[in-house]
């Protein structure tokens, strides 16, 4: 499994609940791209509209050797591939209070391009505070276990 974009800041504004694993309907000028890591997850989201799942505002970069064909949007919106049961869980859940869609990573899985997202919970102000001072006292720990 090659990972070709992670989204760092999903874990710090998300506490991330079930995770799930789509396809995603793309071009041959994109595969290529995706092939070269020139892809990033900053700031999309997932959107459900008619039964069906897009990630928005994904940035795949225009693919350089594609000539007239490059022509596209390299934002535009993506259709995610996930099974009817899944899209049905998701809907439930996102109706409820505080539930988002959220894309974690994409990646290459054999020669297919997947993406995993997941339902998450917004943080609040005093969680992300907390989250930092647990990062920052880790970090003194790991020094001194280093000094020794």
């Amino acid at each position: 499994m090659k990972v070709i974009a992670v989204n760092k800041q999903a874990s710090f504004e998300y506490f991330i609940g079930d995770r799930y694993e789509a396809g995603i309907v793309l071009e041959g000028a994109e595969v290529k791209s995706l092939r070269a890591g020139r892809a990033s997850l900053g700031e999309c989201f997932c959107e459900i509209r008619g039964g069906e799942v897009f990630i928005k505002n994904m940035h795949i970069a225009l693919y350089d050797k594609s000539g007239a064909f490059s022509t596209r949007d390299s934002r535009k919106d993506r259709k995610l591939l996930l099974h009817r049961f899944e899209i049905s869980k998701i809907v439930g859940r996102v109706n409820e209070r505080g539930y988002t869609l959220v894309p974690l990573k994409i990646y290459f899985k054999d020669a297919l391009v997947k993406v995993e997202v997941a339902l998450c919970k917004g943080k609040h102000t005093y969680d992300k505070k907390q989250a930092l001072k647990e990062r920052d006292v880790k970090r003194a720990t790991d020094r001194e276990s280093k000094a020794w």
